[in-house]
């Protein structure tokens, strides 16, 4: 392929997604057809079905793609931040990134929620995978001492659970906050391993 074709395809997929998280997030992913989300990117039948075989492909697509957003924020936050820093940055901005977009953290945390195997054991790998990285800067804050020795894996998919719980609560009824969530949740999660956010680590 060349480099032009490429950058069209592209570009053409881009577009379906975009069309895709529109239609999903007006119509619920049960009454979406395919159909819908053709007429709303203005493509082919043919071009939808290159890039996406069927619906569901095309919805697990939509939930990568976020999840790549967030790891990708995650990441450049915090690039020159070390121990327990690195940790308080990593869980405000999985909040922060959360509260921005509203429309895909529906899709991810409510939409598949009984759509099935395929969907619970996707959902299952995002939680997975940011747990695992909370879970490591964890284990980088307890080996430099900022905070007390905990199990780092069952707290950070305790944090998770947490945080997915209270984001659910915000997108389905728009309460707490998000800056009520911001605001509150991070100091909890960071006590519930001694870590005070005064910056005072307890002894």
């Amino acid at each position: 392929m060349s480099a032009d074709k490429e950058i069209s395809s592209k570009s053409t997929r881009n577009r379906i997604l975009d069309a895709a998280l529109d239609v999903f997030s007006n119509n619920g992913y049960h009454t979406s057809r395919m159909d819908d989300i053709v007429d709303e990117a203005s493509v082919s039948k043919g071009s939808i079905y290159f890039h996406f075989p069927n619906k569901e492909r095309l919805f697990l697509a939509l939930v990568d793609q976020f999840s790549d957003l967030i790891d990708r924020s995650v990441t450049e936050a915090i690039a020159e931040e070390e121990g327990i820093q690195k940790v308080s940055v990593a869980v405000e901005t999985v909040l922060s990134t959360f509260a921005k977009y509203r429309r895909p953290t529906k899709i991810l945390l409510v939409q598949a929620v009984g759509l099935g195997s395929v969907f619970e054991k996707k959902r299952q790998e995002v939680h997975d995978r940011f747990a695992n990285m909370i879970e490591d800067f964890l284990n980088e804050a307890i080996a430099a001492g900022d905070i007390q020795a905990v199990n780092s894996k069952i707290t950070a998919h305790a944090w998770m659970g947490a945080i997915y719980t209270l984001v659910m609560q915000w997108v389905m009824t728009a309460e707490p906050s998000k800056e009520e969530i911001q605001t509150h949740l991070l100091p909890l999660l960071l006590r519930s391993v001694g870590y005070e956010p005064n910056n005072e680590v307890k002894g």
